[in-house]
């Protein structure tokens, strides 16, 4: 059983929804697909993963009483070699880019009128044109990249707005766990992904730093070969790939250069640049403390009935399948259906939407679409990633099962390879929706 034929053969036709994005977005994402070769999925989710990033703290949603959600998207842009994942990537994430340009070059001389400043007696400042106790400046962003963990903690303590991890190539972010130091920095992240409180007490850092809102939002490409080492060091069963959304095109083919395609009938980079900036120029208000108090932006009554009727068919249908890899999914994708109203809900203000920001029964139904499409990719990646798990036991009888077989059939075959009738029914009841499908009782088809 090869497994690069094996994940095609499972794989069904799944398209970016496309049309859940606001106008000005889809004319966006439709003209650089179109004049520049750039894959629809890929730049549809890394330019939400902007919009998501520029918003930060600044908004939030409560669908249950005292249960807020915010933007947060941990994305991997999965696609074979040549599949034309970081270009879109890149794209998406340039207006941020150049703001942290600006805002680098505004600390840079702000810096040395600081150090100027620090140089002098403080009798002498003032009749030198500085501050009499001035305060060292603070470096103001939205992205960052190769980082230390040290650095992430300090660097987030300095934008309690909120950041983006933008990393090219995600295998090079998460082989960095742990390298500095024996803590998991993938707790870290799940508890970032939460919005939880995050503290850090490390000897290499000046001062312990404390964060209590954390806002981080993680996007990167990644191979569909490597998705093993992502879900390596116990990161497949505490949670931590499960908090990411796979995006997964159905057409990886590699694309050919071509002479005659046309330039974008319109300056794509402005239109896109004017959208992220419409957020970005957002002023949220502050505490005495400095913590951003982000502004709710309310469900209407149908659309959260619209959200927990979801929800409750979501749970039913986990409840008979009974498959812990389909349920952790789904845990993860609830609370991402929440986040994805707020997103949309936002992405239309960014985009000119006449409405007031809020959150309707519609808006609901299109983040309900988007989420479906990444419950199929979470199952595909499990595939992906539960085929370089298997062991040579499992992987004998998955190579003789037919495609549809009973629960008896497969007991026979799993016996004739060594692997006992109870523990084939935990491996069929695990994999359950990953490598088979229930069809009816005692029947089932392997993908």
């Amino acid at each position: 059983m090869k497994k690069e034929e094996k994940t095609a053969e499972k794989t069904s036709r799944n398209p970016f929804p496309i049309d859940v994005l606001p106008r000005k977005m889809r004319e966006i994402i439709d003209e650089a697909n179109t004049t520049l070769g750039f894959p629809k999925d890929y730049l549809a989710m890394s330019m939400l993963t902007a919009v998501a990033a520029a918003v930060g703290n600044t908004h939030n949603a409560e669908h249950m009483a005292g249960w807020q959600e915010y933007c947060i998207l941990f994305v991997a842009l999965v696609g074979r070699p040549g599949a034309n994942k970081s270009h879109p990537l890149s794209f998406a994430m340039q207006p941020l880019i150049d703001f942290d340009a600006e805002q680098s070059a505004i600390f840079s001389e702000a810096m040395k009128r600081y150090l100027a400043a620090m140089e002098l007696p403080p009798k002498e400042r003032a009749a030198n044109g500085y501050e009499t106790n001035p305060t060292e400046p603070r470096r103001i962003r939205f992205t960052m990249q190769d980082v230390t963990p040290e650095a992430v903690h300090r660097i987030l303590s300095e934008n309690p707005r909120g950041l983006c991890l933008y990393a090219d190539e995600l295998a090079g972010w998460f082989k960095n766990f742990n390298r500095y130091n024996n803590g998991s920095e993938s707790e870290f992240w799940m508890s970032v992904f939460n919005h939880k409180v995050a503290m850090s007490d490390r000897k290499s850092s000046q001062s312990g730093v404390f964060i209590r809102n954390p806002f981080l939002c993680v996007i990167g490409t990644i191979q569909p070969k490597v998705l093993g080492e992502l879900a390596a060091g116990n990161r497949n069963s505490n949670g931590f790939t499960e908090r990411f959304l796979y995006v997964v095109p159905d057409d990886q083919t590699k694309a050919k250069w071509n002479s005659e395609r046309k330039s974008p009938s319109f300056d794509i980079v402005s239109a896109w640049r004017e959208i992220v900036g419409r957020l970005t120029g957002i002023v949220p208000a502050a505490d005495t403390s400095g913590d951003i108090m982000p502004e709710s932006v309310p469900f209407s009554p149908d659309a959260l009935q619209r959200l927990y009727s979801w929800q409750n068919e979501s749970t039913e249908r986990c409840n008979a399948e009974g498959s812990d890899t389909l349920t952790a999914i789904a845990s993860k994708l609830e609370i991402y259906a929440v986040r994805f109203c707020l997103l949309l809900a936002l992405s239309d203000w960014a985009c000119g939407a006449k409405k007031k920001k809020a959150i309707e029964a519609a808006t609901v139904e299109r983040a309900i679409r988007l989420t479906e499409y990444f419950r199929v990719t979470a199952t595909r990646v499990q595939g992906i990633i539960g085929e370089d798990a298997l062991t040579d036991v499992q992987l004998a009888v998955m190579s003789e099962l037919p495609a549809t077989f009973s629960t008896a059939e497969g007991v026979a075959i799993a016996a004739k390879n060594g692997m006992p009738e109870r523990t084939f029914k935990r491996f069929l009841r695990d994999k359950r929706g990953v490598f088979f499908s229930h069809d009816s009782h005692g029947t089932y088809t392997r993908f």
